[in-house]
């Protein structure tokens, strides 16, 4: 009797032991084997009486866990077998974490209600668990972005239900099985980007009639395009770009009635294109560049009512298209560039179909340029460079005003330009270069107040330049070389502040150059040479901090050389065949100058072919004169220099005996005109100019005049090894010559100190100009050509050196500036060489690098290549563009990558950007943005090599490329940003 009255007390006692059910128990198991950086699942207690309304936890009405949603919260650790042991458990989904380790069959195969399992972007290794496909209710299969490695298991031809299979971007090897086409089930199959062995596509994926999605990109596909896809009438996307295809594309895949979108692009395809593509009605996109393609568009495409965007272009915008080129479900972008395609162009184009971009560039269409391309007023861009065009540019786009890019250069367009083009307000690119355009630049020009970009080089335009374009505020570049121009240059043209570059080579354009023109601040080149400008050259030149580029060869300019232009940094400088005279200033009286000032009979210097022989009489008697004070001061000097010397000698004497009785050795790898005893008489703390994990730098100012950085390292006397690892390191390193590479002189040793001497670099680390008190004073032109200097550094220890050499500390602060702001790579204290048998990748025992810049990879494989360094590079590359530090408090516990991409995803770009830099490089800021997405994507596979980085920045500049976008696949590959094509 009393045992049944104490019942109901030992009920309460054990509900408040064990409150939480069976399912929360599993689940308070599963996240016991889990770091949670982030705290996302710190709500999941013990004491609560049901984990249903735990973060990431979804129940059924009768309160049984059914879903597990945690996606993106940095969770560390194993995929938990018992999650699998949550009877009703029915949806997992832990992308975008650090899951790792493998995942063996034992952990899936109590999963009887499971029908979605998404793992994507986490760190998962090993073979593909066979029991997958023996879930009997799994309908979707996620796996992209992990480090599966291994075939393809045959197990996979037998799932009963799977819908959707997406593998991408793993490490999975053998060939694409032909028994994926026994699973009838499937409406996606997604294997892309795969280092697969090379096969064919295998026939039998035709098989599969409820296919919807077909994404084979980068699989190293060859052969050709089996005839059997045809069959997949219900397919929507059919993607096998990017792979080794070739033959003729299948007149077959006309059977693909329901196909939205067909990707080709990037294999060895040829022949024409079949005329049955062009009556699927339900087609809106098509891309086959840069493939063999000949022959001429087939007449239908033009006509084809639903068509959004039809590509045969070797460059492409990154991800989706933009919304202003989706209007009314019709063709409003035809991208066609880089090809060899020919043929006319309907005079009806554009009639039917609302017009936003058209680019048929570098090609071989010949005819007259459509009349009705702007027929629905909604075209934005005009692209046409590098093809056979003739005839004149029509009226009707004169009335265009929703231009905004306008390019015809490199065709065989003549007659005058119409009067109503020059004057279009959103117009910021005109070029029109290299064609038999004739007549005057009109005032109309005034209306082009958006106009950044004017190119009319190559032409045979004449006149004056109207006074007008003083007024276009944004116009930064000027290329009119090659012309038949008259007159002066406008007094107006000092109103243009922003002008970088002014090319007027060629003409016959006369007068002085106007007054006030250290107002272009922002000029970098300006070429007048070929005309007949004369007066004197005006010293205003000299202060215009950006130029580096000056030629005003050919004309009539008189006077003085000014001795201001001494100031200037110019890459090139020519004042040669003019009327000037006097002495030369003394920086100019080099070998390397003589070139640009022949031609100037009255013009004298020490340099061989300049003046007569009286005014180098004359100048010889000056210098005569010269050398007597020269020797009436050295005496001075001789004198104070005795007294200097007794008092440095002493000094220099006690630091000698002190290093003889410490045995300091100096190993050289140049020549120096120094010794350890000067260097260990600098190492005074108030020298010491930073401070780092590895050791102690200090400036040392030397006798001979010369400074260097010494860098002393920590000392561990414990550590035997370390004392031979060094001097294998630094056999290593002492052989590097490379310009972007800081120069090690020599280093000095003695027991367990370690002295490095390296070049001094005067303006310090990148960044401390990025984030210290002088952030915001490199302009974009500063930080791109940094940006440069560095990648060039990097290429060459990953490229050039043997054995390779990875960095493993690469960040802004390891990124040196010399005097001009020459970039140069520092700080190897933790590089390691990979050895070739080592196959490229070195396991390390410790973690090195600094926080925000170390790969993901790395962090929890502690496996190093040089994509490592690649994805450090990419932050610094953030850095550069956001003038953010790799971490802040502002950034909520995330890193600069993850700030960005949230950034880009829920703010858009114009958040991203460093507000300090100047709207003008806008473009080409977005480009390099691009490519540090590209550098910091989780997965190693996907980061492009040091050497490609390299060819990526220097087409990043809109000057040197006209087709500057080479990262489509940065959305696929990452999922980050959906980028602006230049």
């Amino acid at each position: 009797m009393r045992l049944l009255r104490a019942l109901p007390f030992l009920l309460f006692v054990f509900q408040t032991v064990a409150s939480v059910n069976q399912d929360g128990l599993f689940l308070l198991k599963f996240r016991a084997g889990l770091d949670d950086p982030l705290g996302a699942l710190s709500d999941w207690k013990a004491d609560d009486e049901t984990p249903c309304n735990w973060s990431g936890v979804s129940c059924s009405a009768a309160g049984e866990v059914t879903a597990i949603e945690i996606v993106g919260q940095d969770l560390q650790g194993p995929f938990h077998p018992l999650l699998c042991r949550i009877p009703n458990l029915s949806f997992i989904s832990l992308a975008r974490n650090f899951i790792n380790s493998t995942l063996p069959d034992a952990a899936l195969t109590p999963c009887p209600a499971l029908a979605h399992l998404d793992l994507s972007e986490n760190l998962l290794v090993g073979p593909l668990p066979s029991s997958l496909a023996y879930l009997p209710l799994l309908r979707h299969l996620d796996l992209t972005g992990n480090n599966f490695s291994g075939a393809i298991p045959p197990s996979f031809g037998r799932f009963p239900n799977l819908e959707n299979l997406s593998l991408v971007a793993n490490l999975l090897s053998g060939t694409i099985p032909g028994f994926l086409g026994r699973v009838p089930s499937l409406r996606q199959l997604n294997l892309s980007y795969n280092p697969f062995t090379p096969g064919p596509i295998p026939p039998e994926l035709g098989d599969l009639v409820s296919l919807r999605v077909l994404w084979l990109a980068g699989c190293n596909l060859i052969g050709s395009i089996p005839p059997s896809l045809g069959r997949l009438r219900s397919l929507l996307n059919f993607d096998v770009s990017r792979n080794d295809l070739e033959g003729a594309i299948p007149s077959s895949l006309a059977g693909l009635t329901r196909v939205v979108q067909i990707e080709l692009y990037k294999n060895s395809l040829s022949g024409e294109i079949p005329e049955g593509l062009s009556k699927i009605s339900s087609l809106r996109r098509i891309d086959a560049s840069m493939n063999r393609l000949e022959g001429t568009i087939p007449s239908g495409f033009f006509d084809l009512p639903l068509l959004e965007s039809f590509n045969f272009y070797e460059n492409r915008l990154i991800g989706g298209l933009p919304d202003s080129v989706t209007r009314a479900g019709k063709l409003s972008e035809i991208r066609l560039f880089s090809n060899r395609l020919n043929g006319s162009l309907p005079a009806e184009f554009g009639i039917k179909s609302p017009l936003a971009v058209v680019d048929l560039s570098d090609n071989l269409f010949t005819g007259e340029i459509p009349r009705s391309l702007c027929e629905q007023g909604l075209l934005e861009e005009l692209m046409l460079i590098d093809n056979n065009f003739s005839g004149a540019v029509p009226e009707a786009l004169g009335s265009c005003r929703s231009l905004q890019r306008v390019r015809l250069g490199n065709n065989l367009l003549s007659g005058e330009v119409p009067r109503s083009l020059w004057g279009l307000p959103h117009v910021y690119l005109l070029d029109l270069a290299g064609n038999k355009f004739s007549g005057r630049i009109p005032p109309a020009i005034a209306g082009a107040t958006n106009l950044s970009n004017l190119i009319l080089s190559g032409n045979e335009f004449s006149g004056e330049i109207p006074t007008e374009i003083g007024t276009l505020a944004s116009l930064y570049e000027l290329s009119a070389d090659g012309n038949r121009l008259t007159g002066s240059l406008p007094a107006s043209f000092i109103n243009l502040a922003e002008l970088q570059k002014i090319d007027l080579e060629r003409n016959s354009l006369s007068g002085e150059i106007p007054d006030g023109i250290q107002a272009w601040k922002r000029l970098t080149e300006l070429n007048l040479a070929g005309n007949a400008f004369s007066g004197e050259i005006p010293p205003e030149l000299g202060s215009l901090p950006l130029l580096n580029y000056l030629d005003l060869s050919n004309n009539s300019f008189k006077g003085r050389v000014p001795p201001e232009l001494q100031n200037l940094k110019l890459n090139k400088f020519n004042l040669s065949n003019n009327l000037l005279s006097g002495d030369l200033p003394p920086f100019f009286e080099n070998e390397a100058f003589k070139a640009s000032f022949l031609g100037n009979p009255s013009l004298c210097g020490d340099l061989p072919g300049l003046c007569s022989s009286k005014g180098s009489s004359r100048k010889s008697q000056g210098y005569l004169w010269l050398l007597r004070s020269f020797f009436i001061l050295a005496g001075f000097i001789l004198l104070a220099g005795l007294g200097w010397f007794y008092y440095r000698y002493k000094k220099i004497g006690s630091a000698k005996d002190e290093g003889d009785k410490c045995r300091w050795t100096l190993t050289s790898f140049h020549k120096v005109g120094f010794s350890e005893h000067e260097i260990l008489y600098c190492l005074d703390e108030d020298n010491v100019i930073g401070s780092g994990a590895s050791g102690k730098v200090y400036r040392a100012v030397l006798s001979n005049g010369e400074t260097v950085a010494v860098k002393k390292l920590w000392c561990n006397p414990q550590n035997s090894a370390a004392g031979d690892a060094f001097e294998a390191e630094i056999a290593t390193l002492g052989k590097i010559r490379h310009k972007n590479i800081v120069k090690l002189w020599c280093c000095c040793a003695y027991k367990e100190s370690r002295l490095l001497v390296y070049e001094y670099m005067p303006n310090g680390g990148l960044g401390e100009l990025l984030h210290g008190p002088k952030a915001g004073s490199l302009s974009w032109p500063m930080r791109y050509k940094i940006a440069m200097d560095a990648a060039e550094g990097l290429s060459y220890l990953h490229h050039d050196c043997v054995p390779p050499i990875v960095h493993r500390d690469v960040k802004s602060s390891n990124i040196l500036l010399d005097a001009e702001f020459g970039a140069k790579v520092a700080d190897f204290g933790v590089a390691k060489a990979i050895e070739p048998l080592e196959k490229g990748v070195k396991s390390m025992s410790i973690i090195a690098g600094s926080c925000g810049y170390i790969a993901p990879e790395y962090a929890y494989t502690l496996r190093v290549n040089e994509k490592s360094d690649l994805y450090s590079f990419g932050v610094v590359l953030l850095e550069l563009v956001t003038g953010k530090p790799p971490v802040d408090q502002d950034y909520g516990g995330k890193d600069l990558v993850r700030w960005v991409c949230g950034t880009l995803d829920t703010k858009g770009v114009g958040h991203v950007v460093d507000p300090k830099l100047d709207a003008c490089f806008y473009d080409e800021i977005l480009r390099v943005l691009n490519i540090a997405l590209l550098c910091t994507s989780n997965l190693p596979m996907n980061r492009p090599s040091m050497r490609m980085v390299v060819k990526m920045l220097v087409e990043a500049r809109p000057e040197q490329t006209r087709f500057a976008d080479s990262l489509k696949d940065v959305k696929h590959n990452t999922g980050l940003y959906d980028g602006v094509k230049p």
